[in-house]
Parts: C-alpha cells; structure tokens; sequence
C-alpha cells in the first residue's frame, strides 16, 4: 500500500514534464508551422478545463486504486493460477497487454453502456483534438474495477495492473492530436496512432462507436470496431454542450440518467436505461441510431 500511494512509483508523475513539453511544443508548431487550416487547435477556457479535469481526476484515480487494492491482493493470493515475474521484460511485455486488452473491453463497454457513458463523456466534450484534450479525464472511474478483476487471478499483481495503467495512459496521452497525419503503415496497422484516435473521438456518424484501443490497435480490427480516418472528424458529442462548469461536465449525465430510471414504468426499462446503449427508450431500436449518441446532452 506505501508504494501504491507512493507517487514517485506512479509513471504518470514522472511522464508530467513531458506533458507539458508536448502541449508547449504543439501550441508552436500551431502557430509557426506549416499545418492544415482544418485543424482546431487551442481555446483557453476548453483548455483550461480539460487541464482542471485530468487534477480531479488524480484524486478519484487513487481512491480508486485504495478501494481496490485489497480486493485485487485478496484474489492474487490464494486463487491466481500463477504468479508473474516482474522483473522480466517478457513478463511485463505480457501484462502491459493483458491491461492493454482489459483496457479495450471496459472502453467499449463505457460507450455502448449508458451507465457508463454517463461517466466517460465527460472525455468526449471537447471540440477540440489536442494534448491538452487527452487530461480531460473523467472523475468517475470506477468501471475499470470490474475489468481489472480477471487479471490478479491471472497472475498480474496488483501494484503491477496499476503500473500497466499508468503506461496505457502515457501512452495515450499522444494520440491525442492533428499535428501529425499517418505514420508508417505497421504502426498504423499494429498500434494506436492519432489518426485512429481522432476517428473514436469523431461525433459523425461513421465514426461513432470505432476505435477503442489504448495502445493496440488489433482489438479494434479483431473485434470489429476499427473505422480508419477517411476525412476530418467533428469532435465533440453528436448534441454538444456549451458549457465550462466542471460539474456538469462530469455529473450532468448523471442526473439525466437518475431521472429517467426514476421515471421508468417497470425494472424492465429501468435496467434498459442503465445498460442499454446512450438514447435508448422503451420501445425503440435495441440499437439506437448513431446520432443518439450523447442523447442526454440534448436537456
């Protein structure tokens, strides 16, 4: 537990310099380099909130990692079929994938899930692609709890499921913009890159529901979820929301959700509004259409 809380064993404290290196670096290339019109850029204020975001997010993150701590080291103990080196590089290879995969499935599920899109869309508000965009994070993580809960019976210790998080987010972090087009064709075919990043935070049509991959772009393509960018993507949610408040942004869903549960004639709709996909109704589609997604966002 003393190196859980630890923060100087955490990668994402030491990978903060270059956070801000990289949101400097791209603000430059921005303004004097040559680069598409299309682009979005910067906005203060979107900005500002995506960085106040990723600050509150640290603080719900290690809880939690404290709240699950105990329940991961009670697994591994007794039931994991094995344990896992961690001090080998195939090893740790092995569990940044098992993670990475983890990782995949609690992504799909926060989108086609209304109960934890509620959560997740908070990521997805912004217009804009940039670095800044990638600390937007949500402060209600608690999903990624129940698809962590396979892998210390697997062998991963727990402090190692964070660690192998902690890279997942580095990683993710530079996806996160347009200064850069394509890269190589087996980057593009193996891993995630900006190009396929843009697409899952795309609002059109052909883009929704694409793209989940943390660092590996072959659960995309496995799994039928891969969509390569054909043109520029419109950010932001299918209904957006014009709004700073932090709040909103992260709970409004939320209480859009709270209502309609509430409202709901039986547990038959009830459990449709939590676990069906964002814009479902009684009676509609068991898919919706894809611009229902961020249906909440209308209110």
């Amino acid at each position: 537990m003393h190196d859980l809380l630890d923060m100087t064993k955490n990668p994402v404290t030491f990978a903060i310099p270059f956070f801000v290196a990289s949101i400097l670096l791209e603000l430059a290339a921005l303004k004097w380099l040559d680069h598409d019109d299309n682009v979005t850029g910067y906005a203060l204020k979107d900005a500002r909130t995506s960085v106040l975001m990723g600050l509150g997010s640290l603080v719900t993150s290690l809880t939690l990692k404290v709240a699950s701590f105990f329940v991961f080291l009670w697994l591994y103990d007794p039931l994991a079929l094995l344990h896992l080196p961690t001090d080998t590089w195939w090893s740790w290879l092995l569990m940044v994938t098992m993670v990475d995969l983890a990782y995949y499935w609690q992504h799909r599920f926060v989108h086609r899930a209304r109960v934890g899109w509620a959560a997740h869309q908070a990521h997805h508000s912004s217009q804009y692609m940039n670095f800044a965009t990638a600390l937007r994070q949500k402060w209600n993580p608690w999903f990624d709890f129940f698809f962590w809960l396979p892998l210390p019976i697997l062998g991963v210790a727990p402090w190692a499921i964070y660690f192998a998080f902690g890279i997942n987010l580095i990683y993710q972090f530079f996806v996160h913009t347009e200064t850069i087009r394509k890269l190589p064709r087996p980057i593009e075919l193996v891993f995630n890159t900006p190009s396929h990043h843009r697409v899952h935070h795309g609002s059109d049509p052909e883009y929704l529901d694409k793209n989940y991959a943390g660092i590996l772009i072959v659960w995309d393509r496995m799994f039928g979820t891969f969509q390569p960018e054909r043109q520029r993507p419109t950010y932001g949610l299918t209904h957006q929301v014009d709004t700073y408040n932090l709040l909103r942004l992260q709970y409004g869903d939320y209480v859009d959700l709270w209502r309609d549960v509430r409202a709901a004639a039986g547990w038959r709709d009830r459990l449709g509004y939590l676990f069906r996909p964002p814009g479902w109704r009684p009676g509609g589609p068991s898919r919706p259409a894809a611009g229902a997604l961020g249906e909440a966002a209308r209110r």
